[in-house]
């Protein structure tokens, strides 16, 4: 169903963000009392020396940061109800301002305490009294060596305020200034957007994926060695900060802030370079399904099996996922009721209303999740995915104390995919319709392409990519060209044509600007199948597993934290696990199409 505003959805499809401030008014009370408190940290600069001191500071750094946290959630969500409140744009606005002078005011903590020694350092982490802040200790041990002096801290940060812009510039390039021009479609002219581009890769017609393939690339070549020049800027940034904190590389500091070690990311390219077979043969398929003469890369989007929608409203999608997720036990299932019953969950589209979805955990409340529900076979997993976030935070703030409760970047997405593959597992074994299982099949072949093969291939260029700066090789349009070529041929295979255009592809890729990002998808999903299909297997030790991860936050480094719920990502043996997975839906697919 479709709604004009707010106040025709019913309350049960809205989320009750009352329970973080009652009323608007309550929210601006706390504010008040949260700017007032500010100053609060002055009276410690040149005293975090006794540990007496550091865990009152600390303590009252959790409390303020807390405040903090819940009123931007709030002002967040409600700003993400309507994008022209401007009431709301205001809050939100009003809430990123006060943390930025906060941030200034707390500036002297990390280089003060980068003072103490590795042993009064240990002798708090072993202090019962400090248990909820023993993992934030280890990382200020740890870094004493990346950690400068004050004033070269407060330099550092004034590079940081110009750093940002080499993303930035890229973005209006990306997002205004790049003239993508226009294509007819079905004797229409349409402009090319990034959304319309990607509905046109999708269109049955061959000739409308290859007009639009064409222009659209078109706009980047035609600034290639602007946007060349902008990425070499970034990369070079990401090495100065690396050498100015005494890092040996600009990787070894982007997976020290995570704490994961360099043999993980080492092993992601080789293990999954070592199983590219498999994608080889998906891609032959994809071929032959689609009955083409030749696959191109602009071929590679568009549905292998159409009209096969799994069309429901949203209440029999939840009961979708309700019975896809039963593997992980009754009070799992209590947890999903309780989201939709309590109201955790904002369920349809309005005009203003943000797009997308997205799952927002609030520390001593619960988790919060966005959805503009369509009855697409899509937006059934996003539900389940979305809620696999909010399970993830809810396990972890009801075990953890705050300081421990907000677990890595690397480990986000493991929740939230292991929710859609078992949702998948359900669907496969109960769908009637062929064509139907066949879009499914379809659907997790192009989850494990897009994000494990695809992400991996990212990831292998950004390290190439850095390794070239960081021995002084100038980052040439011409030279990153054929380096993405070279590893798209690889990635890929001879059973598609490696358009010219491709090799450009590297230059539209926002997530670039935040280097050593895109590896955690990859090795994310990666855990993720792993995880489920040892749920599926093992039952109740598995889950149990499981569920002890989902509780685990930040409290120990995240591929720890993994080893312990059953994937090693220093072995190939996981990356094995999916590529089987890969392999033997690959099959079942071909006997079904057949």
């Amino acid at each position: 169903m479709s709604y004009t505003n707010r106040t025709e959805i019913p309350e049960n499809y809205k989320w009750n963000l009352g329970n973080i401030f009652k009323t608007v008014k309550d929210w601006e009370t706390s504010f008040e009392a949260a700017s007032n408190r500010i100053g609060d940290f002055d009276c410690y600069k040149g005293k975090l020396n006794e540990p007496k001191v550091i865990l009152e500071m600390m303590r009252k750094l959790d409390s303020l940061l807390l405040a903090f946290d819940h009123l931007e959630c709030y002002a967040f969500m409600n700003y993400c109800e309507d994008s022209k409140d401007s009431d709301a744009q205001t809050r939100y606005g009003k809430v990123s301002s006060m943390f930025s002078k906060f941030a200034e005011k707390i500036a002297f903590i990390d280089p003060e305490m980068s003072k103490l020694s590795e042993g009064e350092f240990n002798k708090m982490i072993a202090d019962p009294a400090f248990s909820d802040y023993t993992e934030r200790l280890k990382d200020m041990r740890d870094g004493k060596a990346h950690i400068l002096s004050e004033n070269e801290e407060k330099l550092m940060a004034m590079c940081g305020d110009f750093e940002r812009f080499f993303q930035e510039i890229f973005n209006r390039l990306d997002s205004g200034d790049i003239d993508f021009g226009s294509i007819t479609v079905d004797g229409k002219e349409v402009k090319l957007t990034h959304g319309s581009y990607a509905t046109c890769l999708q269109n049955r017609n061959q000739s409308v994926r290859k007009a639009a393939f064409e222009r659209y690339y078109k706009g980047f070549i035609d600034l290639i060695n602007t946007i060349s020049a902008v990425y070499e800027g970034s990369v070079k940034k990401d090495i100065f900060n690396a050498k100015a904190r005494n890092f040996g590389s600009a990787m070894e500091a982007a997976l020290f802030n995570e704490k994961v070690d360099k043999v993980v990311y080492d092993n992601l390219i080789k293990s999954v370079n070592g199983t590219l077979e498999p994608l080889h043969e998906y891609i032959g398929l994809r071929k032959k399904v689609l009955k083409v003469k030749e696959l191109n890369m602009y071929d590679l989007s568009v549905p292998m099996i159409e009209n096969a929608d799994l069309s429901c409203d949203f209440e029999e999608a939840f009961q979708y996922v309700l019975k896809g997720l039963k593997p992980l036990g009754e009070d799992y299932q209590a947890l999903l009721i309780k989201a939709k019953d309590e109201r955790w969950m904002d369920v349809h589209e309005t005009p203003t209303k943000r797009s997308g979805a997205y799952s927002l955990g609030v520390f001593g409340i619960h988790p919060y999740v966005m959805l503009n529900y369509q009855k697409t076979t899509h937006d059934i997993f996003t539900i389940a995915h979305e809620l696999g976030h909010s399970m993830h935070s809810y396990y972890s703030s009801n075990t953890q104390p705050y300081a421990k409760a907000g677990y890595k970047i690397f480990v986000a997405e493991v929740a939230s995919t292991c929710n859609e593959v078992l949702l998948l597992n359900y669907l496969l074994n109960t769908v009637t319709d062929v064509n139907v299982k066949k879009y499914l099949l379809s659907y997790y072949l192009d989850m494990i392409r897009t994000t494990m093969y695809r992400q991996t291939m990212f990831a292998e260029f950004e390290a190439i990519a850095h390794d070239f700066a960081e021995k002084g090789q100038p980052l040439a349009a011409d030279l990153l060209n054929e380096k993405y070529y070279e590893l798209n041929k690889k990635y890929y295979g001879d059973e598609v044509v490696h358009n010219e255009q491709i090799k450009y592809e590297w230059s539209r890729i926002p997530h670039f600007y935040r280097a050593f990002y895109v590896y955690k998808y990859a090795t994310g999903i990666t855990s993720a199948i792993t995880l489920a299909q040892k749920i599926l297997k093992e039952g109740e030790p598995a889950v149990t597993r499981y569920k002890k991860f989902l509780t685990m936050g930040c409290s120990m480094d995240p591929v720890s934290e993994l080893k312990a719920a059953g994937v090693d990502l220093t072995t190939a043996e996981p990356f094995e696990t999916v590529a089987k997975s890969f392999m033997d839906t690959l099959d079942q697919l071909k006997k079904l199409c057949e």
